[in-house]
């Protein structure tokens, strides 16, 4: 995620789970060794040997709350963390993936704590006193969502599961995908994800999404998640304009079209401006398929013309 972040990721997190995208920024710079990290934890955490024994999950990942519930690991969950806002029956409490409280977390006596980042030495302090971690890094493409989701679902005991959730997530996306119309040129867009003008790109997870759908960053060419200027928007002047700064700063269509200069951009004159769920776009898991219909039908409503 974001993906990753402003939501969630903490996946996403943080502004009602979306904050991912800032922590994509840093993630940008770690990337590599966040996932050799992560390579090594999934092996050594949430092991099919420790499945039938795990009856105790605390959770502070938004993202790492969804699959354990996808998967039908939610009766396990005993404590989420207070990012984590979906499903609305998870066990929401005041544990931060962020700043995380090793006293705190042991209050709920888990034997598996499933995580984003390893935020104060976490995991090594959670292992020191025997309780299994297991660590779901931003993910960089819809394939590392599908093997976190399978891992969550080995570490639970719910393997079954969590293959028969990745082959409906596939069949989904390709079907929504199947249907948006093809185009000569991709629709060139621009991803808002705060009113400071970060954006991303299409190497980016949502990126890569976009481009599935026939879009392309006006910030292409660029490094992950770049801040642009107004003036470098202008000058782009995107055929769509997504929003996913509505609910945490206010940011509308209205208020876009009134900016100065961006009454003339395309995005504007055409109504091309669309709010997106800040944590839906914002967080890498079952949810995705979410993200991937509502810009399939937005773009599917744009004029095309077909490729021959």
């Amino acid at each position: 995620m974001q993906m990753s972040s402003r939501s969630s990721g903490h996946g996403a997190g943080h502004r009602s789970g979306s904050g991912w995208w800032r922590f994509a920024i840093v993630a940008v710079v770690v990337s590599v060794v966040a996932a050799l990290a992560a390579c090594a934890d999934s092996s050594d955490s949430g092991s099919a040997d420790n499945a039938g024994e795990v009856s105790k999950i605390v959770s502070l990942s938004p993202t790492g709350t969804e699959m354990l519930f996808a998967v039908g690991a939610g009766d396990q969950v005993v404590a989420v963390d207070d990012q984590s806002d979906h499903p609305a029956d998870a066990p929401r409490t005041s544990l931060s993936g962020y700043t995380p409280n090793l006293e705190a977390i042991l209050g709920y006596d888990p034997d598996l704590v499933v995580l984003t980042d390893d935020n104060n030495d976490i995991i090594a302090n959670l292992q020191r006193v025997g309780v299994e971690v297991l660590e779901l890094p931003a993910a960089k493409n819809l394939d590392e969502t599908y093997s976190q989701i399978e891992m969550v679902g080995e570490a639970t005991g719910h393997t079954r599961e969590a293959s028969e959730l990745v082959s409906s997530m596939r069949a989904q996306i390709d079907e929504i995908v199947a249907t948006v119309p093809a185009r000569e040129v991709p629709l060139t867009y621009y991803h808002e994800l705060d009113d400071a003008y970060y954006t991303v790109t299409d190497d980016t997870y949502i990126g890569q999404i976009y481009r599935l759908l026939g879009l392309r960053s006006i910030a292409s060419g660029q490094d992950g998640y770049p801040q642009l200027s107004a003036e470098f928007i202008i000058e782009s002047d995107p055929e769509v304009i997504f929003l996913a700064d509505s609910q945490c700063c206010g940011v509308t269509p209205q208020k876009v079209a009134a900016r100065a200069g961006w009454g003339d951009l395309r995005a504007v004159t055409d109504k091309q401006i669309h709010v997106l769920d800040e944590d839906i776009a914002s967080r890498w898991g079952p949810r995705v398929v979410d993200l991937v219909r509502d810009v399939a039908r937005i773009v599917s409503g744009i004029g095309v013309q077909a490729t021959p």
